[in-house]
């Protein structure tokens, strides 16, 4: 496995180990009630991840990031909702084993933001191939056309921004008429080896679930929300 462009937190601590026996037992127990009954339609999914050292890390040119503050962001999506209307984005939660312990894939921009692989929509186009470009964009070899080879699983979440000037919130208040953003969150699913192409300037990190879980001072609410959306499934370790 090349290293370039890739680092993976190892800051696990103790919570590898207990978050890992609560999963254990909580498949354990699952198992022994049968998968569970009832109207319970989310028990028993299962998600298949596999070992990081699967995947092969490379680089590629920088990426261009326009430099801009607060008001010029604003004023950006101004212009663009004027043009276009509510602005969509889309993001991948895209999930590898390390250490026997489930880990997210994260973009790292200048030493400091964190964020889901993903971006915005282009006008009139659909959620799937707009996250399928903004993947091979960022995460694949240049001309590498390999936009179908991402498989893009169920819509995990929803975030809402209500005004330009407004965090984005997990529901969209009923007030809220004409909101400026919609970012949804995709989960995609890896096979059992590929390659990943980064630009120069950004760092793809794997980082510990239980690392990001409600850490919101690092991560921000939607990555540091995903641990919960990902509750529903039981992580299948596949050993390559």
């Amino acid at each position: 496995m090349c290293t370039s462009n890739f680092e993976a937190s190892l800051s696990l601590g103790s919570c590898s180990c207990s978050i890992g026996r609560e999963m254990q037992g909580a498949r354990d127990h699952a198992a022994a009630d049968g998968g569970g009954s009832g109207g319970g339609g989310d028990q028993g999914r299962v998600l298949d991840i596999y070992p990081l050292s699967s995947y092969y890390f490379g680089s590629k040119d920088a990426l261009a990031f326009k430099e801009e503050t607060l008001a010029d962001r604003v004023q950006r999506m101004k212009s663009h909702y004027a043009a276009h209307g509510l602005r969509n984005c889309v993001e991948a939660v895209i999930v590898v084993e390390l250490f026997r312990h489930p880990h997210l894939l994260l973009l790292q921009v200048r030493n400091s933001t964190f964020k889901l692989p993903g971006g915005r929509l282009r006008p009139g186009e659909s959620d799937v191939e707009g996250l399928q470009r903004k993947l091979t964009s960022k995460l694949s070899a240049d001309g590498a056309g390999d936009e179908t080879q991402w498989e893009v699983g169920e819509c995990l979440g929803m975030w809402w921004r209500p005004d330009f000037e407004t965090l984005l919130y997990p529901y969209l208040p009923p007030n809220i008429k004409k909101p400026k953003e919609c970012t949804k969150l995709f989960l995609v699913k890896l096979p059992v080896s590929r390659k990943f192409i980064v630009p120069k300037n950004l760092k793809l990190l794997a980082v510990p679930l239980c690392q990001i879980h409600e850490n919101l001072k690092t991560y921000g609410p939607i990555i540091a929300g995903v641990p919960q959306l990902l509750s529903k499934f039981s992580f299948n370790i596949i050993d390559s």
